[in-house]
């Protein structure tokens, strides 16, 4: 018997919910769930990806009108009549949940994918995260958390703690590959040498990410290593990019960095690094260094989210917001040498490939579907 579950989700720009939406549903391919999904909003990197894939996708516009938003997404909800609900961030929690509920559907799965909630954000986010947690007692059957660390800090803001449950993000093993041609190719164009030790990050340019915490740190190291050269990946991280130029140049070294922008090729990006560095100030469970690390990457990571639980003892953790910590922290790399890296990157990998693939997140969405619709029908 086919199980239909109704995706929504706030829109499909690249970011990690999004991904992790793609991929589950792929990974889902030839089951018996079906799934289709709603985005309130148009546009986005991600949206054409979807359509290529075979997807079903309907967008709305809800930022036009949120109350004929709800009604639409009420009057789909009853049309579909699907067997789950499920919905990605807090706009599509409020709106999804509420418009689920209204058409009698309980079986609603809400998904946190934030840990900072104390950071700042927009004003209606913040009004929508303090609704939600008040609706938590009502509207969803289940809360699925990306992060240990998320699931601690929506408790404490209000969520209804015994609705919650952690799973972190899967990742696609059979994508996340280079070959040593591809690698020596993108290397070759980015003007390093074979000496050269490639030290890189990935992810678009945004506050949480904390990039000038990578410049700052990467102007330390150059002084000191000669042979070092930073990537940067993600967009906005290219020469558009005032603020981003302007922390560069200030090292010192700019001539030392490389910034390439949105690219589709993540997988050859990180083949050509030697060291994979996240910087960020907040996150919740990070595809970047698990993608790094699937890529047999030695990482140094700030110690956010559940990065910690996620690397376990194959990288590097340092404190956030500390450029010279995260200096130390690829310098520890660099005076253990090549050898000892490339250890480091297969242990990393050997954890990816044992604990975090797509299939681990699958068994574990397909019992709490089982579950939700089990319950459902009581």
């Amino acid at each position: 018997m086919t199980r239909r579950v109704l995706h929504v989700i706030t829109g499909l720009e690249v970011g990690g919910a999004e991904m992790a939406l793609y991929r589950l549903i792929l990974e889902f391919r030839n089951s018996q769930y079906a799934h289709t999904v709603i985005a309130l909003s148009p546009g986005g990197g991600l949206e054409s990806r979807f359509i290529e894939s075979g997807i079903a996708l309907t967008v709305l516009d809800v930022r036009r009108s949120p109350v004929a938003g709800l009604f639409k997404l009420w009057w789909l909800v009853r049309t579909l009549r699907p067997d789950i609900v499920q919905t990605w961030l807090y706009h599509a929690d409020f709106l999804g949940g509420l418009a689920a509920r209204l058409a009698g559907n309980r079986n609603v799965i809400w998904g946190v994918r934030t840990t900072d909630v104390d950071g700042g954000c927009a004003r209606a986010t913040s009004f929508i995260r303090r609704a939600c947690a008040s609706l938590s007692r009502w509207v969803p059957h289940t809360i699925v958390c990306v992060a240990e660390a998320a699931r601690q800090s929506h408790s404490v803001l209000g969520y209804d703690p015994g609705r919650m449950v952690v799973i972190g993000n899967g990742f696609d093993l059979a994508t996340l590959s280079a070959n040593d041609v591809l690698r020596q190719t993108l290397r070759t164009e980015c003007g390093f040498g074979k000496e050269d030790v490639v030290v890189g990050t990935l992810g678009r340019f945004n506050l949480d990410k904390d990039h000038e915490n990578f410049v700052q740190a990467a102007g330390q190291l150059a002084r000191r290593h000669a042979r070092l050269r930073f990537l940067m990946v993600g967009k906005d991280l290219d020469a558009d990019n005032d603020q981003l130029m302007r922390w560069i140049g200030a090292t010192g070294y700019a001539h030392r960095f490389v910034l390439l922008g949105e690219r589709p090729d993540a997988a050859v990006c990180l083949a050509a690094m030697d060291i994979f560095c996240l910087s960020s100030r907040t996150e919740g469970f990070p595809n970047a260094v698990g993608e790094a690390m699937a890529m047999g990457l030695p990482c140094v990571a700030t110690d956010v989210g559940d990065v910690a639980a996620l690397m376990a003892d194959t990288g590097v953790l340092v404190p956030k917001a500390n450029p010279a910590a995260l200096a130390r922290g690829v310098a520890k790399l660099m005076t253990f040498g090549t050898h000892y890296r490339q250890q480091l990157g297969r242990q990393a990998q050997e954890r990816i490939r044992e604990t975090f693939t797509m299939a681990c997140v699958r068994q574990r969405f397909e019992s709490i579907y089982e579950n939700v619709i089990a319950k459902g029908k009581r």
